[in-house]
């Protein structure tokens, strides 16, 4: 009984330390030093969230800049999702993350890019094939990448003036605001923070 008992004792200190009282130090932990980061890194504009800096989104307007291909459609349900099945039924095919992991050589990803490059091409006159930015053309390892490259940021500015009427020389300046280094100095490389970029621009264009 006495093994027991103190078995028993045990189990339930350590239930009360690693089920309640870590989790609800680190949590506090989080919300007193990294409270933005502990919940989404979240943007907000005018009292509304907007998005997460964390997460990318699909802007299909030609006022905006684009980023990269989703292969999950950055995490939302796309019109084919919501229609009824034959039987009158709406089987969501749920949201997540992910990629297609097609290789090089599958016919389905070699038309989808050559067709993602003619687009691309017939939106931003001028700009060479070899010049698109392969981030542009394929998707991240989880098809919810906030960023783009500062070269596929800037190759879009000719188009995005001439749709959004701001100049050349702002949007210049709002690529430069938004891009961020290697982290640490040596991880990764520089990036462009899509929504953020596309926020700026939201607030020019609504300020005309």
């Amino acid at each position: 009984m006495k093994i027991l008992k103190r078995s028993v004792l045990i189990t339930i200190v350590f239930m009360v330390m690693c089920g309640l009282v870590y989790p609800a130090l680190i949590t506090g932990i989080g919300q007193l030093f990294f409270h933005k980061q502990a919940n989404g890194s979240m943007i907000t504009v005018d009292g509304k969230e907007v998005g997460s800096a964390l997460l990318g989104q699909n802007f299909s307007s030609d006022k905006y800049f684009h980023g990269r291909v989703s292969s999950v459609n950055y995490n939302t349900y796309t019109a084919s999702d919501t229609k009824p099945d034959k039987n009158g039924k709406v089987a969501y095919s749920g949201v997540g993350s992910g990629s297609q992991n097609l290789a090089p050589s599958n016919k389905a990803l070699k038309e989808r890019v050559q067709k993602d490059i003619q687009d691309f091409l017939k939106s931003h006159p001028g700009v060479k094939k070899e010049d698109i930015g392969v981030d542009l053309l394929t998707s991240s390892g989880s098809g919810l990448d906030p960023d783009i490259s500062p070269e596929s940021a800037k190759i879009q500015i000719p188009a995005v003036s001439k749709a959004s009427g701001i100049t050349e020389t702002d949007l210049q300046k709002i690529v430069e605001k938004y891009t961020e280094g290697r982290t640490l100095g040596v991880l990764g490389e520089p990036r462009v923070n899509v929504l953020k970029a596309n926020l700026e621009i939201a607030l020019l264009l609504k300020s005309k």
